[in-house]
């Protein structure tokens, strides 16, 4: 964004230069006003009209693209140094790694082999349909092969659901994005220095991938110590910024994937450091700033892809710009459909639906316009590349944002039973009781909270927790009857959750050399098939 990057343009020593920066920051201020006042108002019409928050920006920014588009752009190093950080850390942060560990096998699969082959599809529908060459539509098969991160967690946040679809949504958001900017730049280096064999491009990818990854684990853990020492909220909250933004760029100084390696210090950071080495009050307000920063980041983002979008531009080149959307989801429906047909064989299989909904919600974003815009000049055709995927990416943003809530309603993914509604509320109302109590105890044993008024709060938070265990315990009691008939419904998440719990005990008692791997593998392997028979939650 040029009205940003402008205040970070260092001050000359002469009049007439500091009196037009002087001079530009009321404007500055205006206009980011402006898009304050426009992001509200979206927000308002959003709510009534019950459409996702981000396709609403996007289409407010389109009318303001001719006032707008010559003071402010979509700046592609903001977006890769600072928007795409602070986004990926805050969904990393609250991603629990047994979620991860459980849906692993799909992620991987559609965040690899399934963004490659896609790339490929596209790459070819594109060369032989528009007659360009392979460089441009290679970089064009990459850029639009990859959900963007801003873009799908920003809009499954609106929509309710199963916590697994979810969890591999925004796994593969989350790790697709290392596989975009590292394949991007292999393009970039065969057009500069015309060679680049296929040995030494997965040898690239390898490093570049596993790199990131080792640099995000040492900057992650090594934050756990400086966190858990210091005392002050604000201090801690500054550490977790530094973390975000400094683990990305220490990533790419030493050549590696700066998005996985904030992928990986995010998740070590919100699974270890928060849960141990703060208190509740600290953890709430940790998490409030990051969730304001990334719906912060978000606003700003979808606005400006709206304006930096000319639909005039967009509407010459329809026809190619209608291909390319072909071919996008030409390539999605063969890499989800095809390679997961494949996945019931050493994994849960995912349902039907939810594959509709894994097809539908490859929305594009920021990233792929930012690519789209670090395209060097001097490629050929370079302008054409760039409407051809802003067209798509609008396409993506309106279309399918739009489509998306509809298709969850119609395959009736977001409805849980009167039984689910009732047992989340107990779960919640179980979880929250207990932290309380854990609050207390460490207000007791600091010497803050009286051993009197101590014992009072904790027996009413008791009264709740017994209450709540005796009707999660009938469930569980119906739930087993209804076994027995066949009719499977009700805790089947609790089980998994319990099941895991169980794997991970295990097999950290396995590492530990407490238990022998002669007993150990057929109780994991006993565990694994009752998982595979639970239910998806």
């Amino acid at each position: 964004m040029e009205w940003i990057l402008a205040q970070q343009t260092p001050l000359s020593s002469h009049p007439a230069t500091d009196s037009k920066i002087v001079g530009a920051i009321p404007e500055l201020v205006i206009i980011l006003i402006i898009l304050l006042m426009i992001a509200t108002a979206v927000a308002l019409v959003t709510q009534r009209l019950r459409i996702p928050y981000v396709t609403g920006l996007v289409l407010a920014g389109l009318p303001i693209t001719e006032v707008l588009s010559r003071r402010i752009g979509l700046d592609p190093s903001l977006v890769l140094n600072l928007f795409l950080p602070i986004l990926i850390f805050e969904a990393a942060i609250n991603t629990h790694i047994s979620h991860l560990r459980s849906t692993f096998k799909p992620i991987t699969l559609l965040a690899g082999p399934g963004s490659i082959l896609s790339s490929v599809i596209i790459a070819i529908l594109v060369k032989f349909g528009l007659g360009l060459s392979w460089i441009p539509a290679l970089l064009i098969g990459i850029i639009l092969a990859n959900t963007d991160t801003v873009s799908m967690i920003a809009v499954f946040k609106e929509i309710r659901v199963p916590s697994r679809l979810t969890t591999i949504v925004e796994g593969e958001t989350l790790f697709n994005d290392a596989a975009a900017l590292v394949s991007f730049n292999l393009i970039l280096v065969v057009y500069a220095t015309g060679s680049l064999t296929v040995i030494e491009g997965a040898r690239e990818l390898l490093v570049v991938a596993l790199g990131g990854g080792l640099v995000g684990a040492i900057l992650g853990y090594l934050s756990l110590p400086i966190f858990a020492q210091l005392n002050d909220p604000l201090s801690r909250l500054l550490l977790t910024v530094a973390l975000a933004l400094g683990t990305f760029q220490i990533g790419q100084f030493l050549g590696v994937s700066g998005a996985v390696a904030v992928v990986i210090a995010g998740l070590i950071f919100g699974n270890l450091g928060l849960t141990r080495s703060s208190s509740a009050s600290d953890r709430i307000a940790l998490l409030s700033f990051w969730e304001y920063a990334g719906f912060g980041v978000n606003t700003f983002i979808f606005l400006l892809i709206g304006i930096e979008i000319n639909p005039v531009t967009l509407w010459k080149i329809l026809p190619s710009i209608l291909l390319v959307i072909l071919a996008c989801q030409l390539g999605r429906i063969l890499s989800v459909y095809l390679l997961l047909a494949g996945l019931r064989w050493f994994d849960r299989p995912i349902p039907l639906r939810w594959q509709h909904v894994l097809f539908l919600g490859n929305i594009k974003g920021s990233l792929s316009m930012a690519l789209a815009l670090s395209i060097p000049l001097t490629l050929p055709g370079r302008n054409n590349i760039i409407e051809l995927i802003f067209g798509a990416v609008l396409f993506s943003l309106v279309g399918q944002g739009l489509s998306l809530p509809w298709l969850v309603k119609r395959l009736k993914i977001n409805q849980a039973s009167d039984e689910m509604e009732q047992s989340g509320k107990l779960q919640i109302q179980l979880i929250a009781a207990k932290a309380a109590q854990d609050e207390l105890d460490s207000l007791l044993k600091s010497g803050i909270l009286p051993k009197a008024i101590y014992e009072e709060l904790w027996a009413s938070y008791q009264a709740r927790v017994a209450e709540s265990e005796r009707v999660l315990r009938d469930f569980h009691n119906q739930y087993r009857a209804d076994q027995l008939r066949g009719d499977r419904h009700g805790l089947d998440a609790i089980r998994r959750q319990l099941l895991l719990a169980e794997k991970g005990a295990v097999s950290a008692a396995l590492r530990k050399r407490i238990v022998p791997e002669d007993l150990v593998q057929p109780y994991i392997k006993d565990l694994d098939e009752k998982l595979l028979k639970l239910e998806d939650d």
